[in-house]
């Protein structure tokens, strides 16, 4: 069973199952993370859904590089979280399968081309305050716990 984060299932609301790929960009003492301007503005890990036909892995490389510009190596699966919440960029209510690896951040390529996301370095213990997402501060809390 995967342990489920943030809002509750809401009565009677049908949901889209959204599958999607996250990871932990760990750098010495620093992560990684990528800051959403809209819908809200917050600190997220990197990453988002898998398009239809598409593999997870490459997913997880699109993703990164889209919303930080960084290139990525020895990607693991770590773990996984679901969350149920709306989309409003997609216009519906999803149930969000959030599978978590733990990469390697290899070479900044570009600036991120996703609009309205940036990309920042930080203190990963600075992060576990400023991450919105509940799974995603389980999560490193959990990774930064096996270091």
């Amino acid at each position: 069973m995967i342990r489920r984060f943030g809002e509750a299932v809401v009565s009677g609301q049908a949901y889209r199952r959204r599958p999607g790929v996250y990871a932990i960009l760990l750098r010495g003492d620093d992560i990684l993370l990528t800051y959403q301007a809209e819908p809200d503005n917050e600190f997220q890990l990197p990453g988002g859904g898998i398009d239809p036909g598409e593999h997870p892995l490459p997913a997880l490389h699109r993703e990164v590089m889209e919303e930080t510009g960084w290139h990525i190596t020895d990607a693991r699966r770590f773990g996984a979280f679901k969350r149920f919440c709306h989309m409003p960029d997609y216009g519906f209510w999803a149930e969000k399968i959030c599978t978590v690896y733990i990469a390697r951040p290899t070479l900044r390529i570009c600036p991120p081309t996703e609009q309205g996301h940036t990309a920042h370095w930080m203190p990963a213990l600075e992060a576990l305050t400023l991450l919105e997402n509940a799974g995603d501060r389980t999560m490193l809390a959990k990774a930064l716990s096996e270091r």
